[in-house]
């Protein structure tokens, strides 16, 4: 059941990694998949705004990894041009307030990690010309740019070609995402930064110590910037027992960043990985379970973007007013990419 707010409200998603599944198929298949797979999910949870990752399985790097992005750019542009009824690869705010104002879903093309770039900063602009407009510069591990929250022991900030790709992105206008950066590299970039800094999918290490949660520290660095947290919604990062990962547990992590970081500046990014596991055939990715966590590990009930009415059910019966649960569901990110991709 979608609840009226729900409806009412501008709902955006900021990591959701369906291209994967979707570049998975056949060329000829990309934009029917989507449609048929894909786009009823998105409709059912009312999302007016996605985000949507460009990430590299492990089968194609380091060799082909820049092909590989260019091929899922590639299916963006696809799966848009053959479902304009109901989306459109969006490039900056005005396209994004057009696509919303007409009912259809505004998509937004991110990269996570900048894979196959390496230390090639001037292909920045190239991903640019593309169309990209969202980037985070690591995952898990560590990149010729600077370390991933996995390398934190390193203590490392970023190298001197990841200071250069920042501020690249911030002369193209891009929007960098701290998300899966490590600590340190968090702190510099913060240090570094002159725009706003967005963290698409992380959530609140006060509530569950792993690595690729923040701290109230680096949460409240982010609001000063006048960023915005938005929280993932993948099990393993909000709470360590299966019993635990449940709606109110996310609500809680939901609830504590907003008390941290102000309630301008939360927002959502599901980081819906069991949907899109359960589209590829293994081998499909990296491997999380070397990471200590299990991809098809999920919260009941929001395994996909379906799911979604149930935040706003969850935050309405904590007593949080309208006003403040139409700003996390995707008020705040619509205002940020209104202000950031003007």
């Amino acid at each position: 059941m979608t609840f009226p707010l729900h409806q009412r409200a501008v709902v955006a998603d900021t990591h959701n990694d369906l291209l994967m599944a979707v570049s998975a198929r056949p060329p000829q298949q990309w934009a029917s998949f989507f449609r048929q797979r894909w786009l009823p999910q998105l409709l059912e949870g009312s999302v007016d705004l996605q985000v949507l990752p460009v990430f590299i399985d492990d089968q194609y790097r380091p060799e082909g990894a820049l092909r590989q992005t260019l091929r899922m750019i590639e299916c963006a542009h696809v799966l848009a041009e053959g479902n304009p009824d109901h989306v459109r690869l969006c490039l900056d705010a005005s396209d994004i307030d057009r696509t919303i104002d007409e009912g259809k879903i505004a998509l937004v093309l991110a990269m996570e990690s900048m894979p196959g770039l390496d230390a090639s900063v001037e292909l920045i602009s190239t991903m640019h010309r593309l169309g990209v407009r969202v980037a985070s510069i690591a995952h898990f591990g560590r990149t010729p740019l600077a370390d991933g929250s996995g390398e934190d022991a390193t203590g490392s900030g970023l190298t001197s070609h990841g200071v250069a790709a920042l501020q690249e992105m911030e002369r193209l206008g891009m929007v960098f995402d701290v998300s899966h950066l490590g600590a340190t590299g968090v702190a510099h970039v913060l240090e570094l930064a002159t725009r706003p800094v967005l963290a698409t999918h992380s959530s609140a290490r006060a509530l569950r110590d792993h690595h690729r949660n923040l701290t109230d520290d680096q949460l409240r660095a982010i609001a000063d910037t006048g960023g915005v947290i938005c929280v993932n919604f993948f099990a393993p990062f909000l709470a360590e027992r299966e019993e635990d990962m449940t709606l109110d547990r996310l609500l809680d992590h939901i609830e504590h960043i907003v008390s941290v970081a102000g309630v301008d500046h939360v927002g959502l990014g599901p980081d819906f990985i069991r949907e899109v596991m359960d589209d590829l055939t293994p081998p499909c990715c990296e491997d999380l379970h070397t990471r200590g966590v299990d991809p098809k590990q999920a919260v009941p009930g929001l395994e996909g973007p379906a799911g979604l009415p149930m935040v706003t059910e969850g935050l309405l019966a904590r007593g949080l007013p309208e006003k403040e649960v139409m700003q996390i569901i995707g008020g705040n990110v619509h205002r940020f990419f209104g202000e950031l991709l003007a």
